[in-house]
């Protein structure tokens, strides 16, 4: 009996052994609720956002319309892990009290780390403590960094405003600072939006016909912008920036599947189609955005002459990483066309340009190229006007549909 029972002592020491290793022991978890949660960057600032737990295991983030279901969530002994859908950047934190998260916000590719915290029942986005003295509803001119070489941009500023609340988005060249939600603070804007890949902070000084502030990108960027009421601006087309260099008319190249299969674009699935080359990234949202559209779009017109294919230029340091990005962000979003590994350990503009050296440049992430039957380029349009655009959203697919329409009845 004293054998037994010393065996069973020693099974049962072991067994706790082996569900503490497995970290079954969790000290809480979240409180279902409301919470409002911040990231910590310079200037004593923060870039808040909210998000809804409807259950231990699953959260809801929004940023204006949009809402990012959240449903990959981990305990590990008395922290949790907030695995964000697609992207490969986390939110990782202490649980105290089931409704108060203090950690970071991670992003393991760029190796950046930033204080995070998070409240139950801990108010809104913003503060405010005066009522607005300005309206900044419209349209307004914006520069980016002016003055500064290499780095000064233009954008299109679009925004609604019902009392304090604002919403909207700055469009570039290149596409747009997707769902933006705030506030005016009397005569201060404060927007901002948290996406899983970006967090967005913008702040300005506002008087009915002018703005001047700062844009923060994480904790690892800040610059000026200044911005002027302009109803009738409107951005160079999207379309005359990228384009084939002079003796080109066609697009070639071969890279691998998630299989390490090589794709090009002289294989019998492609001959005699209307083929859209999608240059990518699994870590850009606005990538996201168009993949969506897309994987939609093929999959309603699977019985045309139509092909999709799309090149990834990943920040993953091998390519076992990012095949295994390439496939989740497939399998999260139901695209059946072929996502291709172009590049693996950066995303540099300048080294994507090497690898298709027919184009003058590739200028934004994404871009996508379109090729009419008989394998001549016809169209490059460059980045995407994303569902936080609204009506350009709505242009874009129209224009797009209507292209498509058009090649695949030559």
């Amino acid at each position: 009996m004293r054998y037994i029972f010393g065996l069973l002592m020693i099974s049962l020491l072991f067994s706790c052994k082996d569900d503490k290793k497995n970290n079954t022991f969790i000290t809480s978890k979240l409180e279902t609720g409301n919470y409002r949660a911040w990231i910590s960057i310079q200037d004593n600032k923060e870039i808040p956002f909210v998000f809804e737990v409807e259950s231990d295991t699953i959260l809801n983030i929004f940023n204006a319309e949009e809402i990012i279901a959240v449903d990959e969530i981990d305990y590990k002994n008395d922290s949790i892990y907030i695995n964000l859908p697609v992207f490969k950047d986390y939110l990782v934190a202490k649980i105290s009290d089931k409704k108060q998260l203090r950690g970071y916000y991670v992003s393991p590719d760029r190796n950046r780390k930033v204080p995070f915290e998070a409240g139950l029942n801990k108010g809104n986005r913003f503060s405010t403590t005066e009522k607005p003295s300005a309206n900044i509803g419209g349209v307004w001119e914006t520069i980016f960094s002016k003055g500064v070489e290499g780095d000064e941009y233009i954008a299109k500023g679009i925004f609604e405003q019902k009392g304090q609340k604002v919403t909207g988005t700055f469009r570039t060249t290149t596409g747009d600072y997707r769902y933006l939600e705030g506030v005016m603070d009397g005569n201060v804007m404060k927007l901002s939006t948290f996406d899983g890949a970006h967090a967005f902070l913008f702040t300005a000084t506002v008087t009915d016909s002018t703005m001047n502030g700062y844009f923060y990108s994480g904790n690892h960027w800040k610059e000026p912008f200044e911005a002027k009421r302009n109803e009738d601006y409107q951005l160079p087309s999207a379309n005359e920036l990228t384009y084939l260099k002079e003796g080109y008319e066609s697009l070639d190249f071969v890279f691998p599947n998630t299989s390490d299969e090589l794709v090009g674009l002289k294989d019998d699935r492609f001959k005699d189609k209307v083929v859209v080359v999608q240059i990518m990234g699994t870590w850009c949202p606005n990538c996201l955005d168009e993949s969506k559209y897309y994987a939609d779009f093929y999959k309603a017109n699977k019985d045309k002459d139509i092909e999709f294919i799309a090149l990834a230029f990943e920040y993953a340091k091998d390519k076992e990483t990012a095949f295994s990005r390439i496939g989740r962000l497939q399998s999260k979003i139901g695209i059946d066309y072929p996502v291709l590994l172009a590049q693996y350990g950066g995303a540099d503009k300048a080294m994507a340009q090497e690898k298709l050296p027919m184009l003058n440049h590739v200028l934004s992430y994404p871009t996508s190229i379109f090729i009419d039957k008989k394998g001549k380029v016809r169209k490059i349009h460059t980045g995407f006007n994303g569902p936080a655009t609204g009506e350009k959203y709505t242009e874009f697919k129209n224009e797009f549909e209507s292209f498509i329409a058009e090649l695949l009845n030559e």
